[in-house]
């Protein structure tokens, strides 16, 4: 074999011993980023008793429990998160059109700043049962630290489902799943 040859092989070995490296660490980066993302089983919490909670702020008192008998969408958000202020307008058309088969929108909201919260809550027609916990205590307490992240809980009291991230509350299949309660 003349040295081109060989030159060529070696050349033509170490790139397939690069990609075939990159292959497998791309492989193992997105099988341990899914197997974070969902480890093959219901996420925690579902289908055991939601945690009691209240929040107190300036202009209310909400105590989960006083919930009780309803189904309670329980949605954790904030004014400056953008994800949370595009959900908010199919929260309150789902909240309207499902009120009365009993279902609940309380929504958590973890501003800081009152004023904030205030101007949202008066400028975009929240009609929703809203209350601010600027501490996150509540967030805490059901693992939450992205927003928004929402947890359908049955009238029993039971977490159902949970969701992170924006949803359009008037999909059929939330809809039917909230009337199944």
């Amino acid at each position: 074999m003349s040295a081109d040859t060989i030159g060529r092989i070696y050349y033509y070995s170490r790139v397939r011993r690069f990609l075939d490296s990159s292959r497998c660490a791309f492989i193992l980066a997105a099988w341990l980023g899914l197997s974070a993302c969902y480890s093959g089983t219901r996420p925690p919490r579902i289908g055991s008793n939601a945690p009691d909670f209240s929040v107190q702020d300036s202009d209310r008192k909400v105590t989960l429990s006083q919930l009780h008998g309803q189904i309670v969408v329980l949605n954790f958000w904030a004014t400056w998160c953008a994800p949370c202020v595009e959900e908010v307008p199919s929260l309150v058309a789902m909240q309207q059109r499902m009120k009365s088969k009993g279902v609940t929108v309380l929504a958590v909201s973890v501003d800081v700043d009152p004023n904030s919260y205030h101007q949202f809550v008066r400028d975009h027609t929240t009609n929703l049962l809203t209350v601010r916990d600027p501490e996150q205590k509540t967030p805490s307490l059901y693992g939450t630290f992205k927003f928004p992240e929402t947890y359908i809980i049955d009238r029993n009291g039971v977490m159902r489902r949970k969701f992170i991230g924006a949803v359009d509350w008037t999909e059929p299949e939330i809809t039917d799943f909230l009337s199944k309660l």
